[in-house]
């Protein structure tokens, strides 16, 4: 389980976390969802360890995430935006996550590589590619290492409809209870499909933690922005 705790962070004036609290179990997607500024990057950012909260906790499997890195090689991350060294083909990108990771070809989740046809591209500079095209890379590389822990940030931007449908069918295809999966997005109808649990941010805090189940038996909307929007007129 990855239990998040009174998470509290500042910048400056501004509270980006207000008293975070939130439990993510393996075998969910969690959509973790709000308007801009509601803390949502920030929260990501404190269990990719690249921000440190100025209180509270974040456990993985009870033991605290605060001042530890051995836990991100767990980690399968995939930004809104790729930004990988230009002057790289893909194939050396490959070859330098592999070796950082310590993994052989053996241990490599090779199906959105395949999927999405890198093999096409893989010995093309990852400057002369087009912003799909590097999405798509972006997604191979964030499965490929099979990691425990999925964070996908925005990851149907930039994507083509059969790409999404691709990437979707991806999600819905690991085993249950194998990995946890934190999907941001502001494209709603991308995560209908997929997503079992809403977390709702806003103003640094959690508006609402509900299952999709739930959301849908108290709002009776099956389209996931109407549920979102009825539960918050009514709340």
């Amino acid at each position: 389980m990855i239990e998040i705790s009174n998470l509290h962070k500042a910048f400056q004036k501004l509270k980006a976390l207000d008293g975070i609290d939130l439990n993510w179990n393996k075998g969910e997607v969690i959509a973790l969802i709000g308007p801009n500024g509601s803390g949502k990057t920030t929260l990501l950012k404190c269990l990719l360890g690249l921000v440190f909260p100025n209180s509270g906790d974040i456990r993985l499997d009870k033991s605290s995430i605060i001042n530890s890195y051995q836990y991100r090689e767990r980690i399968g991350y995939m930004s809104q935006i790729s930004r990988f060294p230009d002057q790289l083909k893909v194939v050396e990108l490959q070859e330098i996550l592999t070796d950082i990771r310590k993994k052989n070809n053996a241990q490599l989740d090779l199906d959105l590589f395949h999927a999405f046809k890198i093999e096409l591209y893989k010995d093309k500079s990852l400057k002369t590619l087009s912003g799909g095209t590097r999405q798509k890379v972006n997604a191979a590389f964030a499965f490929m290492f099979d990691p425990e822990i999925l964070i996908l940030d925005e990851p149907t931007a930039g994507l083509d409809p059969i790409s999404v449908e691709i990437f979707k069918e991806k999600i819905k295809s690991i085993p249950i209870n194998k990995k946890y999966l934190i999907i941001t997005s502001h494209i709603l109808s991308d995560l209908e499909e997929i997503t079992t649990r809403i977390n709702y941010l806003q103003d640094g805090k959690v508006k609402f933690d509900l299952s999709m189940d739930q959301l849908i038996q108290k709002t009776g909307q099956n389209k996931l922005s109407k549920a979102i929007a009825q539960f918050l007129s009514s709340n």
